[in-house]
């Protein structure tokens, strides 16, 4: 497994605890981190993209 796709997969993960929880607090907390993840994972393979533009 990638680094870009660990993140998107931990991103789901709170995404889905997000989807769980019953208290707002910890609702917004998942939120954020699967947004944070996933803009991680964005960020990894742009930079991977922009190291090695032929692959």
């Amino acid at each position: 497994m990638t680094q870009p796709e660990k993140l998107r997969a931990d991103a789901a993960e709170c995404a889905l605890i997000r989807d769980l929880a019953t208290d707002r607090d910890k609702r917004e907390l998942f939120a954020r981190l699967a947004e944070h993840l996933s803009l991680l994972a964005a960020e990894v393979e742009r930079a991977a993209r922009d190291r090695h533009p032929s692959r």
